[in-house]
């Protein structure tokens, strides 16, 4: 197989006209919520990228019959029978949906379900005891077993579910969509307690409704869920991707440009726009999207405290420490959802950013890392000049990061492992090369890769 390589030449100034897509957070939840149905679900906007891919190469493993139109960007998939509760141990470490068809599934079969250990990007413990330790008070058994020396998470209620109250520990985002999917077929009602409230959690709840579930969220992150036995044909528009139109946003301004972000909506933006007028960056909302433009010189001072929604979004802050090498000044950043979300920086330091990591809580948000000798505070030095580098991605974020730091260096740079890219950003190169970004993806076959390129 051929390794992908993209190449950057940086120094040139977004500018134009881009497309936001579909939220990727947002699809493959939805597709293994449509595990609970024999009925048809339609969806539209939906994003061409790997991420959506897998979940669907996952889903036609336990049954799922899928119809899509790329270009339309449309799928149509049923699920009329369940054909096999066994999701491939191929799929351990892929993405973090295979604990996710434990709680879709256990609602339409008494069979066991074996599914494989998680993955998704490596950013510190994402322990799924909050998964299973909610989903056993519903009813369920689940044990972990050692598989093909990966390890598989099996599970059953031959004994069907029962409604309870469950209050998280910590508003997780996959632990409140499993107890959503297993409490919908739990006897009675299910309460989850400090649930998590992220638009996507919203988009996901909006299609069950469709589909005929009887959900709604209370006050204080409370989540209200009851039995459904009978499920409706429905008809579902993806909301757009804020972690992409952040991307973009950022990419604009930090080399000086001018972007409209097609689809780009206000109301799941507030925390990020905040921050970033902070810096004296220009933005303008329209009814069809957001234009974002570099207005003056930058201005650092900022101290973001990423945290679960409504807060800053984790997610965002890689690619902002990027915008605050180009600022005047220093700004603070204190991580509290990862502890391991800062291992970016080293490469960001190699192509000349200015940055000083931290075990201290740098802020006063509560905080599950104080003292417990993670990196996960940060201080960006600006203005900082960045320099070009043969670079290979960890992560999704950490990669447009990366891409982003290329785009500001006057030398060409080189990126590999662009895979974690296609998982979360759809026609990455076409629409950079949209805005004038002089970027070009490029194939080698493996016995040429070692002599053309120097991953340093």
């Amino acid at each position: 197989m051929d390794i992908q390589l993209l190449k950057i030449k940086g120094g040139s100034v977004l500018t134009g006209e881009v497309q936001a897509s579909g939220a990727k957070n947002a699809i493959t939840k939805m597709l293994v919520a449509s595990l609970l149905s024999n009925k048809k679900c339609t969806f539209t906007n939906v994003p061409n990228i790997g991420e959506v891919e897998t979940t669907l190469n996952m889903c036609r493993e336990i049954g799922m019959d899928v119809q899509w139109d790329k270009k339309e960007k449309t799928l149509q998939v049923v699920t009329e029978n369940i054909k096999n509760t066994y999701v491939p141990q191929r799929y351990s470490g892929a993405n973090r949906i295979p604990i996710l068809m434990i709680g879709a599934l256990l609602g339409r079969t008494h069979e066991d379900i074996i599914v494989p250990t998680v993955g998704g990007d490596n950013l510190g413990q994402r322990p799924v005891d909050f998964h299973t330790s909610s989903l056993q008070k519903l009813g369920a058994k689940i044990e972990y077993r050692e598989m093909k020396k990966q390890g598989a998470y099996f599970a059953q209620a031959h004994n069907g579910l029962k409604g309870t109250t469950i209050t998280l520990p910590y508003p997780s985002v996959g632990a409140t969509e499993n107890i959503i999917l297993a409490a919908l077929s739990a006897k009675d009602s299910t309460t989850i307690k400090n649930a998590a409230i992220e638009p996507e959690i919203i988009d996901l709840i909006l299609f069950l409704q469709k589909m005929g579930c009887n959900i709604f969220i209370d006050s204080d992150r409370i989540i209200q869920i009851y039995q459904t036995t009978e499920f409706k044909e429905v008809e579902h528009n993806v909301i757009y991707d804020r972690n992409e139109i952040i991307s973009y946003a950022l990419a604009a301004i930090s080399t000086k440009g001018k972007v409209f972000v097609r689809g780009a909506q206000h109301i799941f933006l507030i925390p990020f726009l905040s921050q970033l007028q902070k810096t004296g960056a220009g933005f303008k909302v329209y009814n069809d999207g957001i234009e974002f433009f570099y207005n003056k010189t930058l201005k650092s001072g900022l101290h973001i405290e990423t945290d679960v929604h409504p807060g800053f979004m984790t997610d965002w802050q890689q690619p902002f420490a990027v915008l605050l090498t180009q600022a005047e000044g220093f700004s603070i950043i204190h991580e509290t959802v990862y502890e391991n979300r800062f291992g970016y920086t080293k490469t960001l330091q190699e192509m000349g950013a200015k940055l000083e990591l931290f075990t201290q809580c740098l802020g006063n948000k509560p905080c599950r890392f104080n003292n417990q000798h993670h990196h996960h505070g940060l201080i960006v030095y600006g203005k900082t000049p960045l320099k070009g580098k043969n670079i290979s991605i960890p992560d999704l974020r950490a990669g447009f990061a990366y891409v982003m730091a290329a785009l500001l260096a006057p030398e060409e740079s080189t990126i590999s492992n662009v895979h974690y890219l296609d998982r979360g950003y759809e026609d990455l190169v076409g629409k950079l090369q949209s805005l004038n970004a002089k970027v070009e993806l490029v194939s080698l076959s493996p016995s040429k890769s070692s002599k053309c390129v120097s991953l340093s």
